[in-house]
């Protein structure tokens, strides 16, 4: 690892290669209706000590999310406020028109970080020129992408200003990609994690379960814990109350690195979502 990954508690944050504070822990709005049960996960997450919201224009639920925001008791400022760039919206002009948008859905003055959502062929350079274009008048403190593979990165890298901050990805101990982990982290660009559960299917995994049992720990808070050890930033989504507080029970156990290791063996490239190399939306 080429970092020093120090892991405190639910305040604590992964610094991104800019100086701002990424939290290492943060809530993940994917499929929360954009109704009182999006307002209500982030409050609850909020009130519980969370500093972290990811959501992204394609979710439909970035006022819900606003909203949350506003009726919690934290001040904006000590909110990490994430949000994506959808693919019918990329290119220079119409990222430009996007990113108003989502901060109007919001409600917000600005963004702590934006990402493209998946690098649609032909448009991801455009789209990220706008994304530097923002950062550079301060609209935004952090850009960066998701779903970018190695060469996606490469492509970026070539001839950016702005080496991208972040890459979020899906992952989990059957979809680890640890070239690509060592990639970024050789690059500096942060990596954060979707489904870290496999939307549900680690939790029937027996290796997962055993675990769970080792450390007195659930399945979730095993998983959770093996992404920060690995320095990666983790949203696990959730809108129930109890799941989002207990998913935050993460700072009083280490994963020993055998067992990491182990974690690291489950992999077989196995993805629950699209594959960023054949996509079609």
């Amino acid at each position: 690892m080429s970092k020093n990954i120090s892991i405190t508690d639910i305040n604590g944050s992964f610094t991104l290669h800019n100086g701002v504070k990424m939290p290492y822990l943060g809530l993940g709005t994917y499929q929360s209706n954009n109704d009182q049960e999006v307002v209500d996960a982030v409050k609850t997450a909020l009130n519980v000590g969370y500093r972290h919201i990811d959501t992204a224009s394609v979710y439909k639920n970035e006022e819900g999310v606003g909203q949350g925001i506003r009726e919690s008791d934290v001040d904006r400022k000590d909110i990490f406020v994430t949000s994506k760039v959808w693919n019918a919206d990329q290119g220079y002009d119409a990222t430009l028109k996007a990113f108003e948008e989502s901060l109007n859905r919001l409600g917000l003055d600005y963004l702590d970080l934006y990402l493209i959502h998946w690098p649609v062929t032909g448009k991801y350079k455009e789209t990220w020129k706008a994304l530097e274009y923002l950062y550079s008048q301060k609209k935004i403190r952090a850009i960066g992408v998701s779903n970018f593979l190695k060469h996606h990165l490469e492509d970026i890298l070539a001839d950016c200003v702005v080496v991208p901050m972040v890459n979020q990805m899906e992952f989990h101990p059957q979809l680890v990609q640890q070239e690509l982990i060592d990639f970024c982290n050789k690059n500096t660009i942060q990596y954060e994690s979707w489904s870290p559960f496999m939307q549900g299917k680690l939790f029937s995994l027996d290796i997962c379960n055993d675990l769970a049992k080792k450390y007195g720990k659930s399945v979730a808070q095993i998983i959770i814990r093996y992404n920060l050890q690995k320095g990666i930033v983790a949203i696990p989504k959730s809108v129930h109350a109890k799941r989002i507080k207990t998913n935050t029970e993460i700072f009083d156990f280490e994963l020993s690195q055998e067992d990491i290791d182990y974690l690291n063996s489950l992999e077989n490239g196995q993805r629950t979502g699209p594959d960023p190399d054949n996509f079609d939306f």
